[in-house]
């Protein structure tokens, strides 16, 4: 029998459910949004879909003694994490004391146990906690004011606190043993320290990493993946695409209209219109890693794909294929050869190759041919890639017994280093006006010649023609992140991969 519902009631129906989603979407990530200690003024939680931000606005006497008043928007989780966030306040405040940050707390109630990262009005950053329920709170005090980045990694039974300010590095500031039952809410807060005054923060960036445990290794417990871009001169992003499987190494396409990732051995076109993933025709070369990218005039592709040969020896072996797919043109005869440039006039590929027992530079011209050495440093020599005016190669070195970045001349000569500073520095791309380069930066504890994955890693920008580096991400990644160019053609945004062994949409 069918029914017909009136048009008063379909319409308050439609109303109805308008406003379920629209306040859903107006959350975010988070499942519950709410004042915590019952403040007297109301606060509330806006997540702007476009730029994806949070709006935070809380009141409250304090977070503090033994009974918390702010409001608090959080998701539950259990196990490890790390919640890394951007934040600011929004005017100048009435109450020094007012806080917004970071927390994991283990009940909903005023005075339930906790440890939040916070930063005050005053600038003061603390890991404030209180370790019993109902107790009295305590405090770390790091040294850094007024950051702009806070992280907070739950590790065990560790609370770990770190902290930045735009565009430098973060820093750890405070560490204490706290253990927790096995599910907590986390997410961000806004307190006033006034039970008159409403505060309102932006947080931007915000992310919740579940790390990989001691035993898993990245290459056979791959992780789930957020395809992610961001404007280089604001530092936001954006994540446009998430999936519970591994993709790694985003190309931007010449038209900027599409990226080119890995996934499993295939590569995939990814519209930037439809967000839906296409597989990309490479024939019979199916095992594919992410050393790929387009030629100059965006026609053509360079792959790097494994192959076992007819004499027994097996490894990476370099193609080209038209960027629309089809049958891969075999470029190079030796195994190992991990492409990572073309030239600008598209005449000539460089790459890394393992030969006689040494990884260097080497190149060939883009129809194949007899292969030349650029470079023949003792250790490893990685990730070649053209300037855009054709004028020099840039490539990473492990020869300082550090991994930095070097420039040379096209014929190999004239090697000199570009970037410094305490990390290992791993493919640096150059923007298409030629002005910058980005790269990705591992911490020392990771031996200057490996790029694993699961780590705490940075995505630096620095001028060509300075050696001044700038903090532009701070990523849970490595491996895959961005091997690759990912510059958008106009030289405005750079597009990544971050990692998470939870789900991806947080």
């Amino acid at each position: 029998m069918t029914r017909f519902i009136s048009f008063p009631i379909y319409l308050a129906m439609i109303l109805l459910l308008s406003r379920t989603n629209s306040y859903a979407q107006r959350s975010g990530v988070f499942t519950n949004v709410m004042d915590v200690g019952n403040p007297r003024l109301k606060g509330s939680t806006l997540y702007d879909e476009l730029d994806q931000n949070y709006t935070i606005t809380g009141s409250g006497l304090n977070m503090w003694a033994n009974r918390d008043e702010f409001h608090f928007a959080s998701v539950k989780v259990s196990g490890d994490f790390i919640l890394t966030t951007f934040c600011q306040f929004e005017g100048h405040g009435v109450n020094a004391h007012r806080k917004m940050g970071l927390m994991v707390r283990e009940s909903l109630e005023a005075g339930s146990r906790y440890a939040d990262v916070a930063i005050h009005g005053d600038g003061l950053t603390s890991l404030q906690y209180r370790e019993k329920e109902n107790d009295l709170t305590s405090e770390i005090k790091a040294r850094i004011s007024a950051a702009e980045v806070i992280q907070l990694e739950h590790r065990g039974d560790t609370i770990i606190m770190r902290a930045a300010r735009r565009g430098e590095p973060l820093v750890e500031t405070g560490r204490l043993s706290m253990a927790f039952k096995a599910s907590v809410y986390v997410g961000l807060f806004v307190c006033s320290h006034d039970t008159g005054v409403s505060e309102k923060a932006i947080f931007s960036n915000f992310r919740i990493d579940v790390p990989a445990g001691d035993q898993v290794d990245g290459y056979h417990h791959p992780s789930a993946s957020r395809l992610e871009v961001m404007d280089v001169q604001t530092g936001n992003r954006k994540v446009i695409y998430v999936t519970h499987g591994h993709i790694e190494a985003p190309n931007w396409s010449r038209d900027g209209k599409f990226l080119i990732y890995n996934s499993e051995g295939l590569l995939y076109k990814f519209p930037l219109d439809t967000k839906i993933p296409q597989k990309i025709n490479t024939g019979e070369v199916n095992s594919n890693n992410n050393d790929h990218g387009l030629s100059f005039d965006g026609k053509m592709l360079a792959i790097s794909g494994s192959v076992k040969l007819p004499d027994g020896r097996s490894g990476s072996m370099i193609y080209t294929v038209p960027v629309t797919g089809g049958n891969p043109r075999v470029i190079t005869q030796n195994v190992p050869s991990y492409w990572h440039g073309w030239s600008p006039d598209g005449k000539r590929l460089v790459y890394c190759a393992e030969r006689n027992g040494d990884y260097d530079v080497w190149g060939i011209t883009s129809n194949g041919g007899v292969e030349f050495q650029l470079t023949n440093s003792k250790g490893l020599d990685d990730g070649p890639e053209y300037a855009p005016d054709g004028q020099s190669i840039y490539f990473n070195s492990v020869r300082s017994g550090m991994m930095k970045i070097w420039r040379m001349l096209p014929d190999g000569t004239n090697q000199i280093q570009v970037s410094f500073g305490p990390y290992n520095d791993w493919f640096a791309h150059l923007s298409p006006d030629g002005k910058k380069m980005v790269y990705i930066s591992y911490p020392t504890l990771v031996p200057a010649n490996s790029h694993p994955h699961n780590q705490h890693v940075l995505l630096q920008i620095q001028e060509t023609n300075s050696n001044k580096p700038k903090v532009l991400a701070y990523i849970y990644g490595g491996q895959g992140t961005m091997n690759v160019p990912s510059w958008s053609p106009d030289s405005k945004m750079i597009a990544f991969i971050s990692f998470t062994y939870g789900d991806p949409n947080f």
